[in-house]
């Protein structure tokens, strides 16, 4: 699906097809990154196959899932094996927060992160949605105790891609939920499921929790995971850039929502990636494991790849996501975005804010 070409983020933008936009037939050679990806094996064909489509990984650590440990070994092994087609972000574990020492192992974690070469730190939804105090209230993002942790961050200019909260549809029952893939996963993993728990902080104290993040810490580089969990509304999204100059988005596992706009209001859309190219970085929050099928594998990933390229890049045709409305399309056309916009969108914002 592509000749092994070397993937030179640092280098300058080189023009594609000689216009203003980029053509379907430009996605291999265009520059490209992933900036919200879960590499969590060793094997490393899949990267390999990765950048021979100028496709450049940043693997992101999470407090969940596989030791925080282990996730770091994975990353900073791959990251020295192939400096130029992998970057990473650390993470820290909240399991002894309320203890005395708190704040110094989790910084001390984080400086351990860094010095392993990570390009900064993320911190997961367990922060508002499972994390509790000893008097088993919830813990939000914004409490006191994370403070020091937030000021070290924002003092070292360390960057932070923050996943807090969940889309809207965590809070709906199932029949008013839009996407099918949110659907899935909340049928599947009933446990985060907010709607089940109303006992749980709501979506509104999620977002507040974090827009506290940004008020308070005005020169940490913080980037909103999953559109910054504000998926269901671009007009909020774009309140918050205005507010906030140091917010930033990723797009991952949330281009249906995207698709989703564009069917309600196609131009309007295009206007926010025009306006706020500068602010928007691509991911796609794949998560690889060990790898029995690297073909295949390799095949699925180029297609969500493309897919998603050639719906912000061109005007093309592509399968639509699956949405839990009235008369759903099959087909949905690409928002067809500058060739400056995409460049930002899948190269230069990613250097620019994790380089």
């Amino acid at each position: 699906m592509g000749s092994l070409l070397a993937l030179e983020l640092g280098s300058t933008l080189t023009s594609c097809a000689g216009t203003d936009y980029y053509a379907p037939e430009d996605f291999e050679k265009a520059p490209k990154a992933d900036a919200h990806f879960h590499y969590n094996t060793f094997d490393d064909a899949v990267l390999k196959y990765a950048a021979s489509i100028n496709m450049h990984i940043m693997t992101i650590n999470v407090d969940g899932g596989e030791s925080i440990d282990e996730q770091l070994a994975i990353a900073q092994s791959l990251k020295n094996k192939h400096p130029g087609m992998i970057d990473f972000l650390g993470t820290f574990s909240v399991e002894n927060f309320g203890s005395e020492n708190f704040v110094e192992e989790t910084i001390k974690q984080i400086d351990k992160c860094m010095q392993a070469g990570a390009k900064g730190i993320k911190i997961w939804k367990n922060i508002g949605m499972v994390l509790k105090d000893k008097e088993d209230n919830y813990v939000m993002a914004d409490h006191p105790a994370f403070a020091p942790v937030f000021t070290y961050l924002e003092k070292e200019h360390i960057p932070v891609v923050a996943h807090l909260g969940e889309p809207r549809n965590c809070w709906l029952p199932y029949e008013e939920i839009t996407m099918e893939s949110d659907l899935s996963y909340y049928r599947n993993n009933p446990q985060y499921h907010m709607y089940q728990h109303p006992d749980a902080p709501s979506y509104d104290e999620q977002i507040t929790a974090r827009d506290n993040l940004l008020k308070s810490y005005p020169q940490l580089n913080l980037c909103g995971a999953h559109i910054g969990s504000l998926e269901w509304n671009l007009d909020e999204v774009a309140r918050r850039f205005d507010k906030y100059p140091n917010f930033t988005i990723d797009l991952s596992a949330r281009m249906g929502h995207v698709q989703l706009h564009t069917i309600e209001n196609r131009e309007k859309v295009k206007s926010f990636f025009i306006k706020y190219s500068d602010r928007i970085t691509y991911g796609s929050d794949t998560g690889l494991g060990n790898v029995t099928n690297i073909e295949q594998r390799c095949r699925n990933l180029y297609n969500t790849w493309r897919a998603h390229w050639l719906f912000l890049a061109t005007g093309e045709t592509i399968p639509a996501d699956k949405f839990n409305t009235a008369n759903p399309p099959e087909q949905i056309t690409g928002l067809q975005l500058p060739k400056n916009v995409i460049d930002n969108i899948f190269a230069s914002n990613f250097r620019r804010l994790f380089n």
